[in-house]
């Protein structure tokens, strides 16, 4: 549920895009950021950094391609979303010695602190690539390309690169739980 609601802005972009054109899917999209901010806002009580984050990319991408009527600003946004959450991975670890994705998800799994620095570089890295590869195709193809690329792409990408992360995590997680299991037996 939760990741068809963090895709929930670029469905409604893709739809709206498809239904009305380029100027219109921005506006809704930057609605749909904001209600999805709102929906979080009141179903748990709190928001993220991220999505805060996300909403001001998207407020000023969005509103200056409104504005500017060019939809080049709009195409620059994941790019500026991708980099900022990279930069923000690779801050962490080098500056102030915290590993955000552990932060994230720690809670969550047990993991040895290598396989831990190990996803959050994978992670820097996936969205550095992510970030160019955006770039890439909305300035090398036609906006229609760019705007299916933006979905069926970008969330193909992230669930190919998601399940690879899982089968990497699935081969440290068991030895964790083997050495849990002997551990009950003596």
């Amino acid at each position: 549920m939760k990741l068809l609601l963090d895709f929930f802005p670029i469905i409604l972009f893709f739809v709206a895009y498809k239904v009305s054109g380029i100027y219109v899917a921005t506006a809704v999209a930057i609605a749909a950021t904001v209600a999805q901010l709102a929906y979080m806002r009141v179903k748990t009580g709190k928001t993220e950094p991220m999505q805060w984050i996300s909403l001001a990319i998207i407020v000023v991408f969005g509103g200056a391609t409104l504005l500017a009527h060019d939809e080049n600003f709009i195409k620059w946004k994941p790019t500026v979303l991708y980099w900022v959450m990279g930069l923000a991975l690779l801050a962490g670890q080098l500056f102030f010695k915290k590993n955000f994705i552990r932060s994230l998800m720690g809670a969550q799994i047990q993991l040895p602190d290598p396989v831990w620095k190990n996803l959050n570089w994978g992670w820097t890295g996936f969205f550095a690539v992510m970030g160019a590869l955006n770039l890439w195709v909305a300035f090398h193809f036609d906006t229609d390309t760019w705007v299916n690329f933006k979905l069926f792409g970008g969330m193909g990408l992230m669930i190919v690169f998601v399940i690879a992360q899982a089968i990497y995590l699935s081969r440290h997680v068991k030895e964790e739980e083997a050495v849990k299991v002997e551990d009950v037996k003596q």
